[in-house]
Parts: structure tokens; sequence; C-alpha cells
């Protein structure tokens, strides 16, 4: 089965990061980044953790602990993860169990940003280390300016859609556009 990618919005919402280690403090960045409220369940967590704006609860997992949470990350040892997944699947919450694909609904990916653009890469859990090769391979290609590509293209948009340019139209457009822009 393929998986379905998509982009969350956690702004504002409630994450669960399970875990205390170095692994679940990796996690932490971009999920603040996010905008995400972050708590972090853990018996022992790392002072990399202790974050404005971050609950931290020093004890073991529960189930309870998925109340009001939107998304879980689960970087803890396997057997954790897999409590944390069968907790969350019985509550309808996307999972992301860190190094454990069998056990997560959710896979996190090789992710490449350049202001508002993103570029996600997936293994689909079976491969981390190719999906960051990947995402490195693709930032030495990229050029430095996308997000002057992005302005254009945003403007542009807005241009063709009071023309009524047919949206069928518009990607051929913006390719001509961006390479006169290199011509």
């Amino acid at each position: 089965m393929k998986p379905y990618p998509v982009f969350l919005r956690l702004e504002g919402r409630r994450v669960l990061l399970v875990g205390g280690g170095k692994v679940a403090a990796a996690k932490l960045p971009a999920l603040i980044e996010a905008g995400a409220r972050v708590a972090v369940v853990a018996p022992v967590i790392s002072p990399e953790l202790a974050r404005p704006g971050v609950q931290l609860r020093r004890e073991p997992f529960s189930p309870a602990d998925l109340e009001g949470a939107f998304f879980v990350v689960s970087a803890a040892p396997p057997e954790v993860n897999r409590a944390v997944a069968a907790a969350a699947e019985a509550r309808g919450l996307f999972v992301n169990a860190v190094d454990d694909a069998e056990a997560a609904s959710a896979w996190l990916s090789g992710v490449l940003r350049r202001g508002d653009v993103t570029l996600a890469i997936s293994t689909a859990g079976r491969s981390p280390a190719l999906a960051g090769l990947l995402r490195e391979a693709l930032d030495r290609l990229l050029p430095e300016d996308l997000e002057a590509w992005l302005e254009m293209g945003e403007t542009l948009r807005r241009r063709w859609k009071a023309d009524g340019v047919p949206m069928r139209d518009r990607r051929p457009l913006l390719l001509r556009v961006l390479q006169e822009i290199y011509s």
C-alpha cells in the first residue's frame, strides 16, 4: 500500500512527544517551528527538551496522555512505541513511531525548506537514511532563490485567476516565465 503524502497544519494544536532522549530532542525543533503545543512524556527527560512553552511530564507513557492530542510522535524504546501506536490507533490518531515503520501510521520524511517551499521525501519508513541523502542531493540541485520563484508564482496565479486562465494552462506559462529569468 502506498502512503498518502500530506502536510499537517500543527499551529496551536497539541502534539504528544513520547520519549525523553536524543531522538525525541531531534524531533522537537520542527514541531515547535510548526507552531505545535508540545507535551513531552517520558520517565527521564533530557535537558535538551526543556524549551519555553513545552510541557514536560516525567512519567511513563499512559494512554490517557493522548487526551486532546492531534498528532503523536513516539521516540521511545520499541516496546513503548508499539504501546503508543496501539493506544493512538484506538483513538483514531496518527502516530509516528520513530525507527519502527510497522508500528507507525505516519512516517516523517526528509524535508528541504526554502522559505515557504517545502519538499518532503519518504521511503515509506523503509530507509530514513536514504530519504536524508535524497534531501541533501535536492538541496544542492535547487536554486537558492527558490523563494523568489514562489513569489513570482503567487503573483502570476492571482493575475491568471482574475483573467480566467484555465488551470491546465498555468503550469506551462509559469515554466516559460521561469525559463526567461535564466535565459
